[in-house]
């Protein structure tokens, strides 16, 4: 069967884990990238970053994945 979400971005809570795997780096490289906006972040719910921490962090870092130009 057929992955119909393959090479699509979704929006949901994602553990710390998935998204240094999604962005393919290590735990203190994502530190430095989110360091100057880790306050608008905020704390993790659990282990989890909810949808609108999510959202934060990929209107600076981008969609994992995608390149732009």
């Amino acid at each position: 069967m057929e992955n119909k979400t393959e090479g699509k971005f979704i929006l949901k809570a994602y553990s710390q884990k998935e998204i240094l795997k999604m962005y393919d780096v290590s735990y203190s490289v994502f530190k430095r990238w989110i360091e100057s906006f880790e306050q608008e972040i905020g704390e993790l719910k659990g282990n989890f970053y909810t949808i609108k921490q999510v959202q934060v962090i990929i209107n600076h870092l981008g969609i994992p994945g995608i390149v732009e130009f």
